[in-house]
C-alpha cells in the first residue's frame, strides 16, 4: 500500500513539472546519479531533472512536505559530493543551461547548469568574460555559491564579486530576487555561504573585458629545482602587477613529446599564469619567470583565453577518485616550500595536483563584511588535490593527502576554502571557512531562510532551532 501511495505522488509531481524523474528502476538513473568524483557512490529515491525554476519549485515543496532529504546537483563537480544523497530527492539542474549575453550593458544571465566553458564560448566573441575558475567543466552555481578564485581573480575579484543579481528558490517554495536592493540580506549570503539558503535558478554577472587573446601557459621543471622554482615564484608574485593570475603546482610529467622521455611520470613543478592585459606588456611582465632557472618546457604564449581556461580539464577528468584538502595562507614560507617539496617526491597518481595558487589584488579592495565570502586578506591557497583510478588505491592516496595536510597546517593563515572542502570534512572546518562572527551571522541568516534545514546536503550551516 506504501508502494502504490509513494507511486501515485511521484506521478502527480511528474504531472507537474516539465523535466524527467527517474526512479532507481528506470533507464538512465545509473548515469544520473554519477558525478564526476567516483569517491561519491549514492542513490537517490527519485532525481528531478529540472527544465525550469517552475520545476525545481514543485519539487523543493514534494521533498519538504515528504520530508525527503533534499540534494541539488548543479553540474556535479564538487569534491565533497553533496549533490547526491542517500534516498532522498536529488533536484538535478544539469540541464538548466540558458544562457544570455547583453554586451552592451556588459552583464550576463545563466542557469545553474552551465559551466564555466560555455559561459566563455558566450562571452568571448564580444571580448568579455565572467571571472571563474581554472577548469573549464566546473560549473557556475557551485563555484560562485562557495567564492569563486581562478585567472581573473587577481584583476577582477572572486566570482561572487561579480555576481549582481539572482533568482532563488527558498524552502518554502518561493522565488526571490536577490541583489543589492532586493532581499539584500539573502544576496550576501548566497556570496559565498554556498546552497544552504535555497537553489539559485539564475545568476545575472557583470562581466569584465577580457582577451579574446590572453598570454598565458606554463614553464615546467624538474624536482629537483623546485625548491629555488618556489621562492622565486614567492618573490616574483609579491610585485607582479593584478593582471597577472598565477599558480605553482606539482604534478607527474605526461608522456608529452615536448618533454625529456627521463621525467615522463615523474614529479615536476609547472609555474602557469594567464595575464589580462595587453599581450607585448605581458610578456614584459613575464620575461622574469621565463629567464629563471633550468626549464624543461616553456608554453607561455599568445592563445585565445577559452583555450586557456580550458587546457587543465584533462588532468582530472570525470570518473577518478578525488579527495581534497586546502589552506589560505598569508605567505609561502621557507619550510613550507621544503615541505611541499618532499611531498610532491612521493606523489604516485597523474590525477594528483599540488598547488600554490596566487591570491591578493582586487579581492582585497572589497570589505570583507560586504558579503559571506571570507578571509580576503590570504595571498595563497595551498591546494592538495589528490585523483586516482584504482578503488583500491583510496587508503593510501587519502593517507597522503592527510599527511600532507596535516604537515603543511602549521603554515596556514588559519582558514580555508569552502569548495575545497572534502566530505568528511566537519563543521569546525565550515566554521574555518567565514571565521567566528561571519558564522554566527550565517547560522541567523539560516534561520531565517531554512528553519528545518530543508537544504542540509551541502557544507551545511546549521539553523538556530
Amino acid at each position: 500500500m506504501q508502494d502504490v501511495l509513494e507511486n501515485v505522488l511521484i506521478d502527480s509531481l511528474q504531472e507537474r513539472c516539465e523535466g524527467e524523474i527517474i526512479r532507481p528502476a528506470d533507464a538512465g538513473y545509473g548515469e544520473a546519479r554519477t558525478i564526476w568524483n567516483a569517491m561519491i557512490d549514492r542513490y537517490p529515491a527519485l532525481i528531478v531533472r529540472s527544465t525550469s525554476s517552475d520545476d525545481v519549485i514543485e519539487a523543493v515543496r514534494f521533498a519538504r512536505d515528504n520530508n525527503l532529504l533534499l540534494s541539488v546537483r548543479g553540474s556535479g563537480h564538487n569534491v565533497a559530493g553533496m549533490a547526491v544523497s542517500d534516498g532522498g530527492l536529488m533536484i538535478d539542474l544539469s540541464l538548466m543551461k540558458e544562457l544570455q549575453v547583453d554586451p552592451d550593458s556588459g552583464t550576463v544571465r545563466a542557469q545553474p547548469g552551465v559551466v564555466f566553458g560555455e559561459m566563455d564560448q558566450a562571452t568571448q566573441p564580444y571580448g568579455l568574460a565572467a571571472p571563474g575558475g581554472i577548469v573549464s567543466e566546473t560549473g557556475i552555481a557551485g563555484l560562485t555559491l562557495g567564492g569563486g578564485f581562478g585567472w581573473l581573480t587577481r584583476k577582477y575579484g572572486f566570482t561572487c564579486d561579480n555576481l549582481v543579481s539572482a533568482e532563488v528558490v527558498t524552502a518554502n517554495g518561493e522565488l526571490l530576487t536577490a541583489n543589492a536592493s532586493e532581499n539584500s540580506d539573502l544576496f550576501w549570503g548566497i556570496r559565498g555561504g554556498g546552497g544552504n539558503f535555497g537553489i539559485v535558478t539564475s545568476f545575472e554577472y557583470e562581466l569584465q573585458p577580457v582577451g579574446p587573446e590572453v598570454l598565458a601557459g606554463m614553464a615546467i621543471y624538474p624536482l629537483d629545482a623546485a625548491g629555488d622554482v618556489l621562492r622565486f615564484f614567492r618573490d616574483f608574485t609579491a610585485s607582479t602587477p593584478d593582471e597577472l593570475g598565477a599558480l605553482a603546482v606539482f604534478l607527474l610529467a605526461p608522456p608529452a613529446p615536448f618533454l625529456p622521455q627521463e621525467l615522463h611520470g615523474k614529479p615536476v613543478l609547472a609555474i602557469i599564469v594567464c595575464y589580462v592585459g595587453d599581450v607585448e606588456e605581458g610578456e614584459r611582465v613575464v620575461q622574469p619567470l621565463r629567464d629563471f632557472g633550468r626549464q624543461v618546457f616553456d608554453g607561455i604564449m599568445p592563445k585565445p583565453f577559452a583555450a586557456h581556461n580550458s587546457s587543465l580539464d584533462a588532468g582530472q577528468p570525470t570518473g577518478m577518485h578525488y579527495y581534497w584538502k586546502s589552506e589560505y595562507a598569508t605567505e609561502i614560507a621557507d619550510d613550507a616550500i621544503e615541505t611541499l617539496v618532499a611531498s610532491a617526491a612521493n606523489m604516485t597518481s597523474p590525477y594528483s595536483r599540488l598547488g600554490v595558487f596566487q591570491l591578493g589584488g582586487a579581492i582585497k579592495r572589497y570589505d570583507e563584511q560586504a558579503m559571506a565570502v571570507s578571509h580576503r586578506n590570504a595571498e595563497y591557497v595551498f591546494a592538495i588535490n589528490t585523483g586516482w583510478a584504482d578503488p583500491q588505491d583510496t587508503e593510501k592516496q587519502v593517507q597522503w593527502t592527510r599527511d600532507l595536510w596535516t604537515a603543511i597546517r602549521p603554515f596556514s593563515s588559519g582558514g580555508v576554502y569552502v569548495n575545497f572542502l572534502s566530505d568528511d570534512d566537519g563543521e569546525d572546518r565550515v566554521r574555518a571557512a567565514y571565521g567566528a562572527a561571519k558564522f554566527e551571522r550565517l547560522i541567523q541568516l539560516k534561520s531565517k531562510y531554512d528553519p528545518q534545514n530543508l537544504f542540509q546536503m551541502n557544507k551545511n550551516i546549521k539553523p538556530r532551532s
